[in-house]
């Protein structure tokens, strides 16, 4: 027995024309949950700036929005550079109209054992993770402030932010600080009507991951490791961001949200037999593997 499926892929969950007439920027919306969740913005009348660094992204995720009747575009952007940012801005602003909703996708991660992990390894997920997300919000809200509109701002979590995890010291601890990036822009913004929220995703596999780092596809709903005892399903998490970005959700500011069919509370008394970091990932943490990622600092 398992949580039961969603409606079909396509089903509207708020009327029709809900984001008429906005423009909706999605960092790392060319693949994965970020394409995802714009497609549900675009099926509910949003103009879409899909925003990445590879161009193989910015067409597929424009491809996605187009190929289900909306309307998108594709802008260049790397999002630990703040002036780039601000020109990408432009651009946007320029072509479809000014952002008022923004949805902080882009991430980095990739797992390792601390002791193996170099600073530029640190730096790099950090950047992206936690500086991106604030160069985006900041250059939102300045320019919603500045115009006088309230908007809305959705980034994106995680449930290892709460309690670490092995193998992800730098991006728990970045997860960690959006969480609280959230929490203090949405009081500081609240009186001007803009919106601050979170999503942390559970397992929601796609086929836009390489086939080593999912044991389930889209089709393939079932796990039993997971106490709802299915995976997510992509469309999912974009009827939870659009919810959390329309004006139906207008109390709603400083709130993380987790769509996880609760997974993250699975802790109990009796736990599955614990295997260490670098049992996991097959490395030792020898000196030599010490001394490889000092040596990476130079």
């Amino acid at each position: 027995m398992a949580l039961r499926l969603p409606p079909p892929d396509g089903t509207a969950m708020l009327p029709a024309g809900t984001f008429a007439g906005q423009t909706v920027m999605v960092t790392g919306g060319g693949t994965g949950l970020g394409k995802g969740m714009a497609k549900e913005f675009a099926r509910l009348g949003a103009k879409l700036a899909i925003v990445s660094r590879k161009p193989e992204h910015l067409e597929a995720g424009v491809s996605a929005i187009r190929g289900i009747g909306g309307e998108a575009e594709a802008f260049a952007c790397d999002i630990r550079d703040a002036d780039r940012v601000t020109a990408v801005f432009d651009e946007i602003e320029q072509a479809l109209g000014p952002v008022s909703v923004l949805i902080n996708n882009a991430a980095g991660n990739f797992p390792v054992p601390a002791e193996q992990m170099s600073p530029n390894a640190w730096r790099t997920v950090v950047d992206i993770v936690l500086n991106g997300t604030f160069n985006c919000s900041h250059e939102f809200g300045a320019r919603r402030l500045a115009a006088g509109e309230g908007g809305a701002i959705l980034n994106i979590g995680a449930t290892y932010a709460w309690t670490g995890g092995p193998g992800t010291s730098h991006s728990a601890a970045a997860k960690a600080g959006v969480t609280n990036l959230t929490q203090s822009l949405a009081v500081e913004w609240a009186g001007d009507d803009i919106r601050v929220n979170c999503i942390a995703p559970g397992r929601f596999p796609h086929h836009d991951l390489p086939a080593h780092m999912t044991k389930h596809r889209e089709d393939e709903s079932a796990d039993d490791t997971i106490p709802g005892g299915r995976v997510g399903l992509v469309r999912e998490l974009g009827w939870a961001a659009t919810y959390l970005c329309s004006p139906y959700a207008a109390y709603i500011t400083g709130h993380t949200l987790v769509v996880d069919a609760a997974n993250w509370l699975r802790r109990s008394l009796v736990m599955p037999e614990f295997v260490p970091i670098r049992e996991q990932f097959g490395t030792d943490a020898s000196k030599a593997a010490v001394k490889k990622a000092r040596g990476d600092r130079k």
